[in-house]
This record gives C-alpha cells, structure tokens and sequence, in this order.
C-alpha cells in the first residue's frame, strides 16, 4: 500500500492544423499479434515485440553513450540501495530485493551487517513477495524482459530451485496474500480474459489449484481472515475501486463499499468486525478509518497533508501508517489496546526525508524500514518496537564516488498563468549559483505520480553534468489533496495542461545570470515522456531539446493499443478514445507536430505493454517526415522503461549526452 518501422505517425494528424486536426480511431488490435504496417502515413496496432519487425529493432537499437559519460553513469547506477525486505518469522534472516548483479534479483542476510546470500539469479526482475509461517518458503515473482507477465514461484528461504506455481506466457499471474497458517496462497491471473482477473486458492503442500471467482473485472485479494473469507478489491479506475466480501463456498462476493461512488479506497482487515480503510472520501486528503458496520470511524489526525499508505501485522496488534508532507514521508505508529487503537511514540525512530515502515512480523514486534536522508541511497533497518531501537543491517555501497559533492533537493514553487502554485524540487549545481547553467525540467509519470523529495540518482547524474534540475508536481499529481489530484482528469486536461510551459517560464526567469536566460531541456518518462513531447509541440519554443522515455504520443491510438487491462484504468484518467475524442486529438502531441523546431530523442522499450512501442515510432517518424531533429532508441529486452544495468546506463547516459549536445 506504499507509496516506474511497422508503427508510425498518422500522416493527416501530423500534418494538420491543431485547430482542425482529426485523429482516426484504429480498430480493435488485431486478435493474432503481427506487424500491422510498414509504411509511413499510416496507423499501428498492438503492443509488445511481436508488433515491431525484427529490421525496426536492428535500425533503431541504443547506441552506446561517449565513454566519459557512459562511465559515471555507471558508477551512479551502482549506488544500489537494496529493498527493505521481509524479515523471517523470528527476525532472524532478512529477505530482500536487490540490484546490484545489474538486475532486481532476490538476496538473504542472516544478521544485522553479515555478507549477502544471493538466492536468484538472471536477466529477468524477481522479487521476494512473502514468506511463509514456518519461515522456510518464499514466494517471489519474476517477469521476463519487462513484459509484465509475471509468474509466481516457490522456493526454499535457505536457497534452491525455484517451483512455478503459474508462469505462463502473455499471460499476468499476479500474488496477493497468504493464509495465516502459510498453507495456501491466494493470487489472480488473466488467463481466462485478457481486460479481467480470476481469484485462484493455491495449496502450498499439493500443488491443488482452485478457481474461487470467475466474475468480470480487475480483482485483487487484500486480505484474508481465519475462516478463509477473502477481502476484495475491484478497482473501477485509475484509483477509485470497490471491495467485497468472498466467504468460503460462495459463488458470488457480497458488496461492503464503494460500490457506485468512483471514490479511492484502500482496505485490509483488522480486528474483529473491523476492516482498516485509508480514503479521501470524508475530506480533501485521504485519512485512515475503521469501517465497521457501514460506519467510518477516523483513526489518524485529520490534518492538510496525505495518508500515503500504511501496513498492519498478520495477528492485527501493530499498524504502521505514513504521512506525505509536501513530498516527505512520516510514520506514525499505532497499537491495539483493548477495543481501541492507540498512538505509540516514534521518538526513537530516525529523522530524515523519508522513514517507511515496510513490513512487519505476525505479532508487530519487529518491522523493516527505509531511511532517506537525501544525499545517499536508502539504508535498511530493522525495527524492534518493543525494545524502541532500531539497527542497520545494510551498509549502502558507494563506489568510487564522493556524496560530498550531492546536491540535497529544496522545495520550491512557481505561479501558474491562472495564479496557482505549483509546487517544485530543485537541485542546483553550487557552480550554477553565480554562472549560467542549462536546465533540465523533469516530470513525473502516473500521471497521478508525485516527485518526492529524497536521494535520487538520476537527478543527481544530471547536477554532475553541471544543469540545473528541477522537478514539478503540476496539478494531476498526488500528494496534495484530492482536488488537485483530479485537476486534469479527461477535458479538464486541457485548462492544466499549461503548467508544463509554465514551468519553462519560470525557470528561464529564475535560472537567469546577468540578464541572460538559459536553455531549458525538458525530460520524463512514461506520463512525464508524453509531457515532454507535449512541451516540445504544444508548447513548441518553451524548450530547447527534449528526452522523452516510453512516452504517449497520441491519446488516441495509445487507448486503443495499450494493454487491455490497462485501457479500462486509463480511460478513466484521460477519456474515452470515441465519446472524448476531440479532447484526447487537443491533448495528442501528434495533432502539433507542425509546431515542434528543437530538437527530440525517444527512448522506448519495445515490449512495453503500458505505451506501445507504435507511439515512440509514430512520433520518430513524423517528424522525419517534416525534416525535424530527431532521434529515436528501441530496447528490444526492456518494457516500460529500463531494469538491466546496461540498459539503465544508455538511457540515462545518452539523455545526458543529448541535452550536453542541444543546451550547451
């Protein structure tokens, strides 16, 4: 619950006047996955590889950064703060995520401080997920080349083979929850339809698998009691969802909230009777309650900032809740105390930008926790809450690299035209206080994301090669309230959507040296790359060069391409390709594709199921069309974005030598 050429522009879009542009919706995605087109001027269907003919891959795969800077991104990227993990029952071992062979693998120290076990091992992300009540089995989950296909496997907490419990290609399979005794786990999987998830029961002991719900939608397990009564989630939207209750043999789930309200909940179980509920429906910020018997009952402060997330141990005595404070992350504890639950002091816990309480153990004696104090990546602690003292048991590595020269971000903000804040992290080189440097503006994804203030390290990369970084919550972001948060779901895009160049505005008046302006770069990923090609075509002139990674394109044909499990969530973000089709064409960086004069890289991984690679080549191809700079890079074995080391060192390091190249 805590808080990532067969396809080508369509010619008529790119070519038209913003005013009259027409975007044609494409059918459905063809049912046996092909390349659909291998001429310019026309429309992409699918998504993933098998839509990208093996020639596209060969033409436009990554070229390798200039060596100085390929090697301090290297070194950058080496600063692997490893995950927080799950501690064994008697907190003893620790289980965590880590990345430092070059991918996210899964890895055991047995004490506070003592050598790394690596237990799993490749090219593909596998990550620990659970460990079972006797504290001998893991359950982790692994995907292949970004695909986010993932299995479900088992294996020994004392390291071995790995066991599939579903792996199955094209196809999620996605864990849950365990039952208390650790016998069965609970997981769902769109094996049965790709846009819906059936819930499975999966014995541990046999192998027995069980269909326990079949019924349309995009279902998930949040908890499960004793008796084996599951609790439900359903999820509506990009956040709002609905929970239910499945009590053992029924065929059909009983509604208990948010059936109707298109309202943002998050549940768990609690005590007896009681379910814990993180929600904003009450006020503008979301709080913790108790639902009990239709009735919410407040259990944290009502207060101007967020409840970002919280976690609760398996036998309901310990909850764990964070505050998001303008970007900062705060724990506040809690503990069961007869009928009631009671604030415990977090004195002893330590102070920095960010303390998250990751897990717990059953009984919430012992829990793990990231510590960001900003100029360093996360340590690891384990938490002995009734001792009130906390240990590290990771040391962060830092080779070769000196974080005396880290720039700590500070919390700025700029006016928007219609005289909103708007909220921003800056980090400036200390060469750049009384010199002229670039500077780069980069947006976060989601488009519900937040950037939070903290270590980070491509922030940092960027100071190192002396710009100037700056990294915006326009309104649409999370963190500040639900009214800001639905600032720009579907049309109402369009009256925000002037906060990107805003931004560039801003930055050439405050960045400014001796009257003289400086060379904005823009960049982001995901939500924040279809930013970047808004700010280079919309807002064509704001920015100097533009980065954007696995960015959306078009509205339009990114909704009728992506996964389908992701176009029911999307559409209630950014609208329907049909009823909102004249707002989505305002909102497609490709109905401006006549504006745009600087110059563009697109990085994009082609078995991305989120952003089709088909938006990367349309965009690329466009602007060929009309003569325009433009570079375009497909990673063949990457997804939404990039997890291997390599592959994590030419995107940022050819983002680097890019803006070097245009801003300088």
């Amino acid at each position: 619950m805590l808080r990532i050429a067969s396809v080508v522009s369509l010619l008529a879009v790119a070519c038209a006047s913003p005013k009259t542009a027409e975007v044609p919706v494409p059918g459905a995605p063809a049912a046996q996955p092909a390349p659909a087109v291998v001429e310019q001027g026309q429309a992409y269907s699918g998504h993933g590889l098998e839509s990208v003919p093996p020639e596209i891959l060969e033409k436009f795969a990554p070229k390798t950064p200039p060596p100085d800077i390929a090697k301090h991104v290297q070194q950058m990227v080496e600063l692997y703060g490893p995950g927080a993990g799950l501690l064994t029952p008697d907190a003893k071992r620790l289980v965590f995520t880590w990345r430092v062979s070059g991918q996210q693998q899964v890895w055991r120290i047995d004490g506070a401080k003592h050598f790394p076990v690596q237990l799993t091992s490749g090219d593909d992300r596998t990550f620990v997920e659970a460990i079972t009540a006797d504290g001998k089995t893991l359950v982790v989950s692994r995907d292949v080349n970004g695909e986010e296909n993932p299995g479900i496997y088992l294996m020994p907490v004392s390291g071995g083979a790995l066991k599939a419990v579903q792996h199955v290609k094209g196809v999620q399979t996605r864990y849950h929850t365990l039952s208390r005794d650790g016998a069965s786990l609970y997981f769902t999987s769109n094996d049965a339809a790709k846009d819906s998830y059936v819930v499975y029961r999966y014995v541990l002991a046999t192998g027995a698998r069980e269909a326990l719900y079949s019924g349309p939608g995009l279902w998930s397990v949040s908890d499960v009691r004793d008796d084996g009564t599951l609790l439900l989630r359903k999820a509506v939207g990009s956040l709002p969802s609905e929970y239910w209750e499945l009590p053992p043999g029924a065929t059909e789930p009983k509604h208990l909230f948010g059936q109707g309200e298109n309202v943002e909940y998050e549940a768990v179980y609690g005590r007896p009777g009681e379910i814990l509920v993180q929600t904003p429906k009450v006020g503008e910020f979301r709080r913790l309650y108790l639902w009990k018997d239709g009735t919410l009952t407040p259990l944290s402060a009502e207060t101007s900032h967020d409840v970002a997330g919280f976690i609760v141990d398996e036998d309901k005595k310990r909850l764990v809740y964070h505050v998001n404070e303008g970007g900062f992350t705060r724990p506040f504890v809690m503990v069961a105390r007869g009928k009631t639950w009671q604030a415990e002091p977090t004195t002893f816990l330590p102070k920095a930008d960010h303390v998250e309480v990751v897990s717990l153990t059953r009984g919430g004696r012992y829990g793990t926790a990231t510590v960001d104090l900003g100029d360093r990546p996360p340590a690891t602690l384990v938490i002995d809450f009734s001792a009130r003292k906390t240990e590290t048991w990771h040391e962060q590595s830092i080779p070769e690299i000196d974080t005396a020269s880290f720039v700590a971000s500070k919390l700025e903000s700029f006016p928007a035209r219609d005289g909103a804040a708007v909220p921003a992290f800056v980090r400036r080189p200390k060469q750049c206080v009384s010199s002229l440097c670039p500077v780069i503006i980069e947006f976060h994804g989601g488009p519900e994301g937040q950037y939070m203030g903290g270590f980070n390290g491509t922030a940092q990369l960027f100071v190192d090669a002396g710009f100037v970084h700056v990294a915006p919550n326009v309104r649409g972001s999370d963190g500040y309230g639900k009214t800001y948060l639905a600032a720009d779901d579907g049309a109402k895009r369009l009256n925000i959507i002037t906060d990107i160049e805003d931004a560039a505005l801003w930055a050439k008046k405050t960045f400014a040296v001796g009257g003289v302006e400086p060379k904005i770069g823009i960049y982001g990923g995901s939500y924040g790359g279809y930013s970047a090609l808004v700010g280079m075509t919309m807002f064509s002139g704001a920015y100097d060069a533009g980065v954007s990674v696995v960015g959306i394109s078009n509205l339009v044909t990114f909704l009728n391409n992506t996964a389908p499990y992701r176009r029911v969530l999307r559409i209630s973000e950014y609208g329907d390709p049909e009823k909102d089709h004249e707002a989505l064409a305002k909102l497609s960086p490709s109905t401006y594709i006549d504006r745009i004069r600087a110059p563009l890289l697109i990085l994009q991984g082609a078995n991305d199921p989120r952003v089709p690679v088909g938006e990367a080549v349309s965009m690329y191809n466009a602007m060929q069309l009309k003569k325009l700079p433009a570079e375009l890079m497909i990673y063949a074995d990457e997804g939404h974005g990039a997890s291997k080391r390599g592959n994590r060192v030419s995107m940022v390091g050819n983002s680097i030598r890019f803006f070097g190249q245009h801003l300088r």
